[in-house]
């Protein structure tokens, strides 16, 4: 299995454990009325059966059915952009979204079927089921919250895996966050020489043709005759015989 491969299983298999976990545990309580309101931890954690049409920590700025829209459409490009960067992107990293996703799934699904089941109205309009709620107060002497519960918001093991995921890659960034995908080679920018023109004297080489002057000729044909005069008999002339 290559590296890819290995991280999208990984990937897979914790948001397929989450919306498993979430969906069974809301199943468990919706369905048993003892679990409705039950002290688990004296003080500190109990369980308090409710519903929320709205977003995280009981928002609402919308029609249920836009919230819907909104989570599924916000799911659709976490796990686009999650596989885009797979291969960037460290193990720990891929597990936490895959947490992320499972959540969101998680809560998805109660929106698209809860609405027809409890009857809370058509397809997008169901509630998101909420149970798991800290009872712990603070100290009367704290300034400010004394006596005011801690953690006043209800909520389920889907929104346990996002907030664990979330607050695992803030405080673990610097080796969880994906790097940044290599960049593509850019062409190499040649500058530009300007070569100059080399100008050579090179004489211009002209063709002969028969009707081309002849160079002349410095050498004389014949040598000078020696005029120096005769003297006695050699001047005079020879009769003949």
């Amino acid at each position: 299995m290559n590296p890819k491969s290995e991280k999208l299983a990984w990937f897979s298999a914790m948001a397929v454990i989450v919306v498993i976990l979430d969906q069974w545990s809301k199943t468990v309580v919706r369905t048993s009325p003892e679990l409705h309101r039950l002290t688990l931890i004296d003080g500190w954690l109990a369980f308090n059966y409710t519903t929320n049409p709205g977003m995280a920590m009981g928002i609402s700025f919308a029609p249920t059915f836009v919230i819907s829209i909104i989570a599924i459409l916000a799911t659709i490009g976490i796990v686009w952009y999650t596989i885009s960067v797979m291969d960037q992107a460290p193990k720990g990293f891929v597990i936490c979204m895959g947490l992320v996703i499972g959540g969101a799934l998680g809560n998805i699904a109660d929106r698209l079927y809860m609405a027809v089941i409890k009857g809370y109205g058509s397809v997008l309009e169901g509630a998101v089921v909420d149970f798991i709620h800290f009872t712990w107060i603070w100290p009367a002497w704290v300034p400010w919250v004394g006596g005011s519960p801690s953690f006043p918001y209800i909520f389920n093991v889907a929104d346990v895996a996002i907030s664990t995921a979330i607050i695992i890659l803030l405080v673990f960034s610097k080796w969880l966050l994906p790097a940044d995908p290599p960049k593509e080679a850019a062409p190499s920018e040649v500058p530009v020489q300007q070569t100059e023109a080399i100008t050579t004297d090179t004489p211009e080489t002209e063709t002969a043709s028969p009707d081309s002057e002849k160079p002349e000729t410095t050498t004389q044909a014949a040598s000078e005759t020696d005029l120096t005069p005769l003297s006695g008999d050699e001047a005079k002339p020879t009769k003949p015989a």
